[in-house]
């Protein structure tokens, strides 16, 4: 009895899980007799059948992300002082009747089979929240009328605080409901929001000044950015055997957040510069690992920027500065081609320390 092939292991899978699969390596497939056609085209309409649920740059995708993100939009940022004509009862009652109509669509689309669509009807929904809070106390005459709705994206204040809960509490309910990631996004935004306003009136009551410093509030988006980013990963170590990526949108503003606040903090010490650089490198490794691109993209722009303070203020006047950057850079290069040699017994070995979970959801990661 022939022994049996081994199958590609996690090392190998994490390779070719970022080949862009095409009709024609399964036609070739067919060619070479490693399946018949029978088998290439029921394949091929299995994985068009599975690329459809799966985010991407399709045609169908984009018009569903465009369309649903006007409608969000439309009762978010884009509302104008027209709306306050209708009055507390009038705004609560349009929110609950488009509620209604988006809980209908994710219903309807769900039941279809078409969770992107279901997905964005859902956050719809959960947008709808601040309009229904905003003219609910206003009708029962609880606003102090110092703010109005269409300031609650754009202007920090505490007041804000019971329409945010309440966002968060339809987002957990309909999150827990429909099990669909793009609700997340609003949960995400909902809880930058917070920290935003919340922080400032905690400490405003002893040091106001303090509280509105620029300073303050860039320490303050460098803590809620990293708490959030590893809620993201938290979300990702757990929902590791799920196919659907609930922990996106938690670390693209957990990372924007916390490189953000790091990226504004003022600082005169070139030591203190330094410290940004290896963050930054920290910031890819991170990416490398767990195969998040957000990390490799915002620490690749701290990097920059860093190597932008050296050309400009450290070695202003040095001509050997741009020629040691090359050998640099080609250095880090060669590093890539070594890592790539040696990348299966590597990542192996270092596998090894850590716990399954984590283990898991690095090796299904492309």
């Amino acid at each position: 009895m022939p022994a049996a092939r081994r199958l590609p292991g996690p090392e190998l899978s994490r390779h070719t899980a970022g080949m862009n699969l095409q009709r024609s390596h399964l036609d070739a497939a067919a060619a070479a007799g490693l399946i018949d056609t029978h088998q290439a085209q029921a394949l091929w309409r299995f994985l068009e059948e599975q690329a459809q649920h799966q985010p991407g740059f399709q045609p169908s995708h984009i018009l569903y992300y465009l369309g649903g993100l006007i409608a969000i939009g439309a009762m978010s940022l884009f509302m104008n002082m027209g709306f306050e004509q209708f009055g507390g009862a009038g705004l609560c009652a349009i929110a609950l009747a488009y509620a209604v109509g988006g809980l209908a669509l994710t219903h309807h689309w769900l039941a279809r089979g078409l969770r992107i669509p279901a997905g964005l009807a859902g956050a719809f929904v959960v947008v709808l929240t601040p309009m229904a809070v905003y003219g609910l106390q206003q009708a029962l005459g609880l606003w102090d009328g110092q703010r109005r709705l269409q300031q609650f994206h754009s202007h920090i204040d505490w007041r804000w605080l019971l329409i945010e809960l309440a966002t968060l509490a339809t987002s957990a309910i309909l999150l827990w409901r429909y099990r669909l990631p793009f609700m997340v996004m609003p949960l995400a935004v909902t809880l930058w929001y917070m920290s935003m306003d919340l922080a400032p009136f905690l400490i405003g009551a002893q040091d106001p000044a303090q509280a509105s410093s620029w300073a303050f509030r860039a320490w303050v988006s460098v803590w809620f950015g990293l708490g959030m980013t590893l809620l993201a990963f938290w979300v990702d170590v757990r929902s590791h055997r799920s196919r659907a990526d609930f922990a996106f949108w938690l670390y693209l503003f957990g990372v924007i957040t916390f490189w953000g606040g790091l990226s504004m903090q003022n600082s005169n010490s070139e030591l203190g510069k330094l410290l940004y650089l290896l963050i930054n490198l920290g910031l890819i490794a991170i990416g490398a690992v767990l195969s998040r691109r957000v990390f490799a993209v915002f620490g690749g722009l701290g990097v920059a920027g860093y190597l932008g303070h050296l050309a400009h203020s450290v070695f202003r006047d040095s001509l050997l500065f741009p020629f040691v950057l090359t050998f640099i850079g080609l250095g880090v290069i060669g590093l890539g081609l070594l890592w790539q040699r040696h990348e299966a017994r590597i990542s192996q070995r270092l596998r090894a320390w850590l716990p399954p979970a984590l283990q898991t959801l690095i090796e299904r990661q492309p």
